[in-house]
């Protein structure tokens, strides 16, 4: 998943909220682009992900719809209950059909069964010592495993220790069934996106196209915080380049056409990687943003930003401890907050802050990219507002020319990553890089590959 296009500006909500005054969600749009599925905006926005896992086979728009008749606006808990309930019945239904041998069938519900275990634990990161976090993500896994088994060419888990303190969980998908060379995607989610969900949302899109996907995650990213518990930090070409040594290692991937994708915040990671990471032929940033800290600084208001700014770690922490506890406010200001913090691995605002403020793009992270840049950007995407044109401005400002595509919302394409049009993202994002990749040279070597280590799961 990827967080929520409703930034909103909380700092109008702020004073209300400490006065224990309930805000009211305005809405005064009288041509909305999606049809919302909840009163909730937040709700709203990740039952339409969930809805457009549909296109990728990883969700079937029934399920969704039912589970989103059980969803109380703002209550957590109906959307954990809602979604769990769905994910216990499919997956059953996936066991079922695997021992009657009805391989297809069980692996398309194996997809789906994770998928609403993901769901499920979604809104529970409030309280980092729910067992259900780790439960539910056991289980997602489990059974997104199943699926892998099942494809025609299965997908294959690896896990790659980084030589940084961590490991690099990485899912291999060939598109073809033998090892010539192949022009290959390696991409990443961002702030609370999985790996598993990036199969249906963009994956099986590029397979379809003859090229290998490949997806990873890194340290605040799901399954790295879960079972290692490390937060995001802002090296994050520690984290890509011992999966691109690995991968020069493959008989099966065309070193000369390896590209590197991030969608959401991932599109602020995946420049990072390759500014110092540099055997890639194209990077692409997909409603990446300039800097996710500026955008929060600004929706939170003056009055919060400049609590920041004044150092006062306990001071800061209390405020936005009562916003992240009060149930009155919308799901998304809460939401906003647990997952800050336990993407960090803290249980301090002020530490969430602090990190996030070292993950952002600079002239200094641009300018060494030696390689074409795609950015995309979504009409309607509120969460990153100008974000990707700031980015192509940086990327003009040190003498780049980037290709800058505006996602449309009378298109239905103008959601956070385009949620629900990914034919249309697909089409614009791979039509590009099939012509990047039509004009390489072979300049693009392996090169020296580092002391990592690598190992099927």
């Amino acid at each position: 998943m990827i967080f929520s296009k409703y930034l909103l500006p909380l700092g109008a909500l702020l004073t209300t909220a400490l006065s224990q005054t309930v805000p009211q969600n305005v809405d005064n749009s009288t041509y909305p682009p999606i049809f919302p599925l909840n009163k909730d905006t937040e709700f709203a926005f990740v039952l339409e992900e969930m809805l457009a896992l549909s296109n990728g086979g990883g969700a079937n728009t029934g399920e969704v719809l039912r589970a989103a008749t059980r969803i109380i606006p703002g209550s957590f808990e109906s959307f954990y209950s809602a979604f769990f309930f769905f994910a216990e019945k499919i997956h059953s239904q996936a066991v079922s059909a695997l021992k009657g041998g009805f391989k297809v069938s069980a692996r398309d519900a194996f997809f789906r069964s994770s998928t609403y275990y993901r769901a499920a634990d979604f809104f529970l990161h409030g309280n980092i010592t729910d067992p259900r976090i780790y439960s539910l993500w056991d289980s997602a896994l489990a059974d997104f495993d199943s699926a892998l088994s099942l494809m025609d060419i299965p997908g294959v888990r690896f896990n790659i220790t980084s030589g940084h303190g961590f490991t690099v969980p990485v899912i291999f998908y060939k598109a073809k069934d033998c090892n010539e060379k192949t022009p290959t995607v390696l991409a990443c989610s961002g702030y609370d996106g999985s790996q598993e969900e990036m199969y249906h949302q963009i994956g099986t899109k590029i397979l379809e196209r003859g090229w290998n996907f490949v997806s990873y995650e890194g340290p605040g990213q799901p399954t790295v915080r879960r079972q290692q518990n490390i937060g995001f930090r802002p090296d994050w070409w520690d984290v890509v380049t011992p999966v691109v040594d690995w991968l020069a290692t493959r008989g099966d991937v065309d070193m000369d056409r390896l590209a590197l994708e991030g969608i959401s915040f991932g599109g602020t990671l995946a420049p990072r990687a390759a500014s110092r990471e540099h055997r890639f032929a194209a990077v692409l940033s997909v409603d990446g943003l300039d800097s996710l800290f500026d955008v929060l600084y600004a929706a939170f208001g003056p009055q919060i930003a400049g609590l920041f700014d004044s150092g006062n770690k306990t001071a800061f922490d209390v405020v936005m401890k009562s916003l992240q506890t009060n149930s009155s406010l919308p799901a998304q200001t809460r939401w906003i907050i647990d997952q800050g913090e336990f993407a960090f691995n803290t249980t301090s605002a002020f530490e969430w802050w602090t990190g996030l403020k070292t993950i952002n793009l600079t002239k200094d992270i641009i300018e060494p990219i030696n390689v074409p840049i795609f950015i995309g950007k979504g009409q309607d995407d509120a969460s990153t507002d100008d974000q990707p044109e700031l980015m192509r401005k940086l990327a003009e400002s040190v003498g780049k020319t980037p290709t800058y595509h505006f996602f449309e919302t009378d298109l239905g394409a103008g959601e956070h990553c385009q949620l629900g049009a990914e034919s249309q993202l697909a089409m614009v994002t791979m039509d590009w890089l099939d012509g990047v990749f039509k004009n390489v040279t072979g300049k693009n070597k392996a090169g020296e590959i580092g002391q990592h280590h690598w190992r099927r799961m």
